[in-house]
């Protein structure tokens, strides 16, 4: 084995379950299973080394986006480094890991979504049906814990979207069993002790320099510390760097935040749409109007964990609406915050000391912005301003260094120079003005030479292989000099050297040198300045983006005139004029049909809501979810007028899919996602409904679905609307007191239908499901087909009898039907007080 393939398995043997890339020359290689994966999941040749070792390679200068597309398919890297530049007298290159990147450790921007959290989570197990879970982002600095029941794992998961998860290796099939297809795709298994609970402990004390987690809101029994100091122990590995920046674990309050469980999150689509996982279409990219990237991660947390606490959603409603009222104050603090960079992940980087110039260049100009910004709070009304503006850290001595130290326009890398603005160090302005004396001896000394040689076309230069020059054509080579020695000889003259020269070539060289050096020991000496002022500067970064938050809604509610929800203790929801807040801007002006929706003491708290597909249904259910949790988050809302009971749960029961993987089918992935909702529902809980027990069939499914009802409005009693398709159900509502019929109106036009997404009370007695299978292309003898059977089953409950003999195939233009069978005529009656289902029939299956 060469010696260059024997520094690879070294730093392979040393990452274990990481990509080593290695780098060689211009190139950063992969070799054997490393480069086979390379070559799929990089798109990039595979060739052999030596004719044996599998090879691949990618170009140095493109390093960030290989490195993007490797932590995106869930893999750990570790960057191999050539630490000395190569030289021929040595055989080998030394070679060493000086990077490692992971999904969950990420803190480069290029590698990062701005406008989204990168959840590091790690998993702990406690007593039975518990797990701690922990999570961080690295680079913010946000780190939280909690406990949670096994039941709600993977919607905690879910929400978090984290892109790397660390276990215990012992933990593994357990792990696996409790969060599935939920954990990551970089899933790293970690050695046990690193999950004992005293050495956990014992990690997360000593980075906080505390005696007790108690004072931080936790017990120190709780198995959400072991994730924790899981976490902190894995960082310390991998980074291999200060951890300043995490300041604090915060106990994740369920309790406080309206609960949202993953079926929900999805079907809402509150982060990302259902059909393609995009951002666009999705609640989010319609709230958003935030200027910054820490406004912008703040809202997104903030959509998928709603507030409950009324006090602190009137505070927040308090300040969007001052904001909102005062055009000058938003606009202003707008244009103040565009120009604002991301100091908590610019923060990071330099508590970590990965920072740049221009990071610090970027901090700077971020401060100066900062005396502005406060002016423009003081004297508000509303408290949460008020607040803001006391916890604003103008931090004027960072700022001060940073404006006389950092040029404002600096190079990407301290090592190129040109960093440290002129006044800042004696020092290296002594250094920088040699080498710039340096350019104008150049100039006299070759004045000078030609004066006296007479070579008129004689001049002075300089590579960085000849050094400093002189260079006499060949037509002049016999005016040469004595003195002057002989260096090179080019096609058309020749290059000499003279002890004044070299000299002088020592002298300014060396400056050069020393003055590079000197650059980048003040700018390191800088940025350890900065970093040990990490906590007010992420201070701040918290207070901007809480501010640009704020303004965002406030801009919003301007733009689409939104209105201000009232929240009320009583489990009701009153929407006048309300309006789906993502079709509402995507739809042309004016096309949405606004609706109201009126739930309580007098209205009744249980909808049933009927009428034909496309007629609206589902965009009205939906409307009421999204405008109920936009409140809560404390944002304006698309109606004319709503109150809104505080909520504790939404529920979501929409659609269905198979989930072959797990062995389910559509009904059971139905009827799971049901008893969830029925075995957690609270009276002050809001279920969305859309369509129960399809899936089955008619019977089983209409009763299910009569029961489900039943048991919503009286044993629970929470707020729900339920569309469906199951007419039958009306008949509820002269036994349940609290339930409503409610349905979709459609106009009909001889054999057409227009929809007019108007919600009304009563009930549709028809679906018009073949109205919409001709819309949707049907062949023309299906739909006659379907009609003559619709009309017969809508008469008799009976399929149509045909002349056909028993036996015998039925063919009806290019239809062709089964032989009849011997059909009962079907017979259900409910068992609760009131008409039955389908009249007095007997020998229900009840």
């Amino acid at each position: 084995m060469s010696r260059m393939m024997q520094q690879y398995h070294d730093a392979k043997a040393q990452h274990p379950g990481m990509i080593v890339l290695f780098r060689n020359g211009d190139f950063y290689e992969l070799f054997e299973d490393d480069a086979e994966l390379g070559s799929r999941v990089l798109g990039i040749t595979l060739t052999k080394r030596d004719g044996t070792i599998p090879m691949a390679g990618v170009p140095v200068h493109k390093l960030e986006h290989y490195l993007g597309l490797l932590l995106r398919a869930g893999h750990r890297v570790a960057v191999c480094e050539q630490m000395e530049e190569p030289d021929p007298k040595k055989k080998i290159i030394h070679r060493e890991v000086n990077r490692i990147v992971t999904p969950g450790t990420v803190t480069d921007d290029v590698l990062l979504d701005p406008r989204a959290p990168n959840h590091l989570v790690a998993l702990g197990v406690g007593k039975p049906g518990v797990f701690g879970l922990a999570w961080v982002d690295l680079s913010t600095g946000h780190f939280s814990a909690a406990d949670v029941p096994a039941p709600r794992l993977s919607d905690e998961l879910s929400r978090l979207n984290g892109s790397e998860c660390l276990y215990a290796e012992s933990l593994t099939a357990l792990v696996a069993q409790a969060a599935g297809s939920y954990l990551p795709k970089s899933r790293v298994a970690r050695p046990d002790w690193t999950f004992d609970p005293s050495t956990a402990l014992a990690a997360l004390k000593t980075h906080f320099q505390v005696g007790t987690l108690s004072g931080f809101g936790f017990e120190d029994e709780q198995p959400c510390l072991v994730a924790a100091g899981a976490v902190i122990i894995y960082l310390q590995e991998t980074l291999k760097a200060s951890l300043q920046h995490i300041r604090r674990l915060r106990p994740h309050r369920s309790d406080a935040l309206l609960t949202l469980d993953e079926v929900t999150r999805r079907s809402l689509e509150l982060t990302r749409t259902l059909r393609d996982s995009q951002r666009d279409g999705s609640l989010l990219s319609v709230l958003d109007r935030s200027v910054t990237p820490m406004g912008a991660r703040l809202l997104h947390d903030s959509v998928l964990a709603p507030l409950t606490d009324p006090v602190a959603i009137n505070g927040r409603l308090d300040a969007v609406e001052e904001l909102l009222k005062d055009h000058a104050l938003r606009r202003n603090l707008r244009d103040h915050l565009e120009s604002c960079a991301d100091i908590q992940r610019l923060t990071t980087r330099v508590s970590t000391a990965k920072a740049g110039p221009r990071d610090l260049s970027a901090i700077a100009r971020t401060l100066r912005k900062l005396p502005a910004v406060k002016a423009k709070l003081a004297g508000r009304r509303a408290p949460l301003l008020q607040d803001l503006e006391k916890r604003l850290e103008l931090c004027p001595d960072i700022r001060e260094v940073l404006d006389k130290a950092i040029e404002e326009d600096p190079p990407h890398i301290a090592k190129e120079g040109g960093v440290i603005r002129p006044g800042y160090s004696a020092e290296l302005d002594e250094l920088r003005a040699l080498a710039t004396d340096g350019k104008n001896w150049i100039a006299r000394y070759q004045a000078q030479e030609i004066t006296r040689t007479g070579i008129a076309s004689l001049k002075v230069g300089y590579n960085e292989i000849d050094g400093y020059y002189l260079e006499i054509t060949n037509a002049n080579e016999t005016k040469t000099p004595p003195e002057y020695k002989h260096q090179k000889t080019l096609k058309n003259a020749k290059r000499y050297y003279t002890p004044a020269l070299r000299e002088y070539e020592e002298k300014v060289v060396t400056s050069q040198d020393k003055s590079r050096a000197l650059e980048l020991q003040l700018f390191l000496t800088l940025r350890d300045q900065v970093a040990a002022q990490t906590p007010r500067l992420l201070n701040t970064a918290d207070v901007l983006a809480a501010l640009d938050m704020l303004a965002a809604l406030a801009e919003l509610a301007a733009a689409r005139n939104y209105v201000r929800p009232v929240l009320v203790d009583e489990p009701v929801l009153d929407v006048r004029d309300g309006r789906h807040p993502v079709l509402d801007q995507i739809l042309p002006p004016g096309t949405f049909v606004p609706n109201d929706a009126a739930f309580g003491p007098d209205d009744g708290t249980f909808w049933l809501v009927t009428g034909p597909n496309m007629a609206g249904k589902s965009t009205f259910l939906r409307q009421v979810a999204l405008i109920t949790l936009m409140a809560h988050v404390g944002s304006f809302v698309p109606a004319k007028s709503a109150k809104i009971g505080l909520t504790d749960r939404i529920f979501t029961r929409v659609g269905a899919s198979d989930e072959l993987s797990r062995g389910q089918s559509t009904f059971m992935v139905e009827m799971t996602e049901a008893a969830n909702i029925l075995n957690n529902a609270t009276p002050r809980s809001l279920v969305i409904l859309d369509e129960i027990g399809r899936g089955t069939s008619t019977y089983d499914g209409v009763s299910l679905a009569w029961a489900m009802t039943e048991f919503l409005h009286g044993t629970i009693g929470c707020r729900a609307l339920f569309a469906t398709h199951y007419h039958e159900l009306a008949q509820l509502a002269s036994a349940l007191p609290r339930l409503r019929n409610y349905n979709v109106l459609v106009r009909e036009l001889e054999d057409e239908i227009v929809f007019l997404h108007k919600i009304a009370p009563g009930n549709a007695e028809r679906s018009y499901g073949i109205h919409v299978a001709r819309l949707a292309g049907v062949p023309e003898a299906v739909l006659a087909r379907a009609a003559a059977v619709l009309e017969s089953l809508e008469k008799q409950h009976e399929l149509p009898v045909t002349a056909a003999a028993p036996d015998a195939p039925v063919k009806k233009g290019n239809v062709v039907l089964p032989p009849e069978a011997p059909r009962r005529k079907p017979k259900l009656k409910p068992q609760i007080s009131g008409p039955s289902l389908f009249g007095e029939a007997e020998d229900a299956p009840f």
